[in-house]
């Protein structure tokens, strides 16, 4: 068994251990079906993609990514330390986003962050290492972790949608604040990957029920 999720074998199994492990999934995995894979770029353009997404929309993300490949191509570190103040503030990224952007363009060009170093890395070694770098914050490393490397163990305790799912789905009295949600989900190690995903369908069936496009 690898430590990554690959195919949707890999989701089917996940999904059969994790309601082996608790009888609460078996509705979930009833109501999800098999959830997206969602894989994506890794590298650099991957962890830009999603600095870029941070509290956006899915539309809105799309479209001020658009605008930083178009204006900062081509992006690679070394792109983005060149770029001056007016072509940041054209790219349409906020301020925080710029020096996010920068101190991983940094961070790479000095040796600090070294993407092939993560492919194989723990859950919690890929973690500490992306949040070690500035403007990186638990969020960005979660995502990072689940779709660009594709870990099997990954998880986003801190994600509003993942956090409102398993309110629902687990009967909780309230949302769980991360470090809550993180206690919840210590039992589906190491299968906390497939977890997120399925929350995250579970939140997709809940917004389409109040008949919202999610």
């Amino acid at each position: 068994m690898t430590n990554l999720i690959t195919t949707t074998a890999d989701l089917e199994e996940g999904m059969a251990a994790l309601c082996a492990l608790d009888p609460r999934w078996y509705p979930i995995v009833a109501r999800t079906g098999i959830p997206p894979l969602r894989r994506r770029e890794g590298g650099f353009p991957g962890l830009a993609a999603i600095i870029v997404s941070q509290q956006l929309s899915v539309a809105s993300a799309r479209a001020v990514w658009a605008r930083v490949e178009t204006v900062l191509s081509p992006l690679t570190p070394e792109r983005i330390l060149a770029a001056d103040d007016e072509a940041m503030r054209l790219s349409g990224l906020t301020r925080p986003k710029q020096r996010a952007m920068r101190a991983v363009a940094a961070a790479v060009a000095e040796g600090r962050l070294r993407f092939d170093r993560l492919e194989d890395a723990t859950a919690e070694e890929v973690h500490r290492h992306l949040t070690a770098v500035p403007g990186i914050g638990p969020w960005t490393a979660d995502i990072y972790l689940l779709f660009c490397l594709g870990h099997r163990d990954g998880f986003a305790p801190g994600d509003l949608a993942i956090q409102e799912a398993a309110r629902v789905a687990f009967g909780l009295p309230a949302r769980p604040v991360a470090a809550a949600l993180e206690a919840l989900a210590e039992p589906w190690r190491p299968w906390r990957g497939v977890a997120a995903r399925l929350l995250w369908a579970e939140y997709a069936v809940l917004k389409s029920r109040e008949g919202v496009n999610a």
